[in-house]
């Protein structure tokens, strides 16, 4: 009875041990193999980075240009000119959004002070007239948040115009 309890206990650390053994090898280039049998993916040994194919590119596609004085941002701001809450003419889809951590929806407008969290760099809409948004004068930038794009002041947060919709 002792001998078969230690077989059994000495069998399953054996299983263990191979089983472990087994989950920390690392990969040998395996994936499927293309034309002539190398692996895809381009078989990089073991640390060295993955490197592709090389590729040209989309063909017949050309970036869209920027409109001429899309950057001659007007150095000083008339106030009343922009302090509108607007519906936009058009939506556009880019893809989601994905609100600062902690915070809620809410619908902004001008006058109110946009939260430092809601105009880092990944809300700025750098490439505004793609959008039909006006040229923002020198010191404000376009921002995002969720369907809307708000325009604000970049040293206070202070937002000057609002277009709501812009985003579907």
């Amino acid at each position: 009875m002792k001998n078969s309890h230690n077989f059994g206990t000495s069998l399953s650390l054996a299983a263990l041990l191979l089983a472990g053994n087994v989950l920390a090898e690392p990969p040998h280039g395996g994936g499927e193999t293309h034309g002539g049998g190398a692996p895809h993916g381009g078989g990089a040994p073991h640390g060295a980075p993955a490197r592709g194919e090389p590729h040209d590119g989309p063909r017949g596609y050309s970036r869209v240009t920027e409109p001429k004085g899309w950057d001659a941002r007007p150095p000083t701001v008339d106030r009343g000119a922009y302090q509108h809450n607007f519906q936009a003419s058009r939506s556009y889809r880019i893809g989601p959004y994905h609100r600062p951590h902690g915070w809620t929806g809410r619908r902004w407008g001008y006058g109110e002070i946009l939260p430092r969290a809601y105009w880092g760099p990944q809300y700025v809409i750098g490439d505004y007239w793609l959008f039909a948004l006006e040229v923002p004068p020198a010191g404000y930038e376009w921002v995002r948040d969720g369907a809307d794009a708000l325009l604000i002041d970049t040293n206070s947060g202070g937002i000057l115009q609002v277009e709501y919709g812009v985003f579907a």
